[in-house]
């Protein structure tokens, strides 16, 4: 079995000549006359240029070059290292795709599909919240926030990413705060609510907080994959103590993703690496939110996501006003993640929960969200105060 990857080189780039260059350079290299009894198995190691495609408008071209499987280790890091190790560093080119084999990595333990059974949802997209403010709450503030958004109705709430195991809120504390409240939501109405609790810590620990927080009842976990590693979460993912979803956050993508002639696509690490990864659902920026971000890349990333039954999450900006324009471009499986979009709703973050919900169902019935069209309501204050996305 062989991996693809397609290198993008802009203009002035002899791309030909940079991709034989990958292609053996991030392989077996070059050897002499002391290997020729070996020739044949270094061989079976090299890389092999597929394909040159020159872009005559824009001056860019795509190079593809074929990877043999049996140079990595089923995993994301000695991929990462191959594809695009030292030669990250020898000039303007991008990785733009990344075609794996099915069985490469880690199928998602959870994904869509079981996420949704664990939720027992199976016909909407479902709604998530962050804790906000995102550094100053007690584990006591976080309790009391829990309890409004749950009952309300809302699918799931995660941990702000930059909210580590800080003394103010200590991980484990806020879990007490929470895990009473997923208990009570059960019983009294028969749903489940799922919190993201935010992993952290050095990795000789970070694998044994995992399991501890999932024995005291975590019920789904939260890792900022990007700076601690895809080793990690593929640690987690595969390990049988932590049975819980797994929800990725994009800290870090835009230093590996945002320059234009370097480092890889967003849809290739948000899409391909996290897919592959064993994650189970992927937050990632929407364009119409609050982080620019570009539309097809991000329908590459939510078509990548759902080819592995993985949950896309459009973050960042989300709004009830924006529900209609979010569910033209994902139908039913996705995950709205909002922050402020629910936190600062004027009549609290119970009223942002119960703004989603109507934004839904108006939606459905093909009602206008124009501001002059909402009767008063959770939906039409949402709407006064971020607007309909237009």
């Amino acid at each position: 079995m062989t991996i693809e990857v397609d290198y993008r080189f802009p203009a002035g780039v002899d791309a030909q000549k940079q991709a034989k260059i990958i292609a053996v350079g991030q392989t077996a290299g070059t050897w002499n006359a002391r290997f020729t009894d070996r020739e044949a198995t270094l061989k079976s190691h090299l890389g092999e240029v597929i394909s040159v495609e020159n872009d005559e408008v824009t001056g860019q071209s795509i190079a593809t070059i074929r990877f043999p499987e049996k140079n990595v280790e089923n995993d994301i890091s000695s991929l990462v290292t191959m594809i695009f190790g030292k030669y990250s560093m020898a000039g303007a080119a991008k990785v733009v795709a990344v075609r794996l084999p099915k069985e490469y990595g880690l199928q998602p333990q959870f994904g869509i599909t079981g996420i949704r059974e664990k939720l027992g949802v199976f016909d909407r997209p479902l709604i998530m919240a962050i804790f906000k403010p995102a550094l100053g709450l007690s584990a006591q503030d976080h309790g009391g926030i829990f309890k409004e958004v749950a009952f309300a109705g809302l699918d799931i709430i995660k941990d702000d990413e930059i909210l580590g195991d800080l003394d103010v809120a200590p991980t484990l504390e806020r879990l007490k705060a929470c895990r009473p409240i997923i208990d009570a939501v059960k019983q009294k109405t028969g749903r489940t609510v799922l919190y993201a609790v935010n992993v952290t810590g050095s990795a000789d620990k970070l694998l044994d907080k995992a399991r501890l927080l999932v024995r005291e009842g975590a019920n789904a976990l939260l890792v900022n994959v990007l700076s601690y590693g895809f080793s990690v979460l593929q640690a987690l993912a595969a390990d049988a103590e932590i049975n819980v979803p797994i929800f990725t956050h994009p800290a870090f993508a835009g230093a590996m993703c945002a320059a234009p002639n370097y480092g890889m696509a967003y849809s290739v690490v948000l899409g391909t690496l996290m897919a592959y990864g064993g994650a189970d659902a992927v937050l990632y920026p929407a364009h119409y939110g609050s982080l620019p971000f570009d539309k097809l890349e991000e329908a590459r990333i939510r078509d990548i996501l759902r080819d592995r039954n993985v949950f896309p999450v459009p973050s960042a900006g989300i709004h009830p006003g924006i529900v209609p324009k979010a569910v033209s471009d994902y139908g039913q499986d996705v995950i709205l993640n909002a922050g402020t979009g629910i936190m600062d709703h004027p009549d609290g973050p119970a009223s942002g929960v119960k703004a989603f919900f109507a934004a839904l169902e108006r939606f459905n019935k093909g009602e206008s969200f124009d501001l002059e069209n909402l009767p008063d309501g959770v939906l039409r204050k949402a709407v006064e105060k971020w607007g309909n996305g237009n």
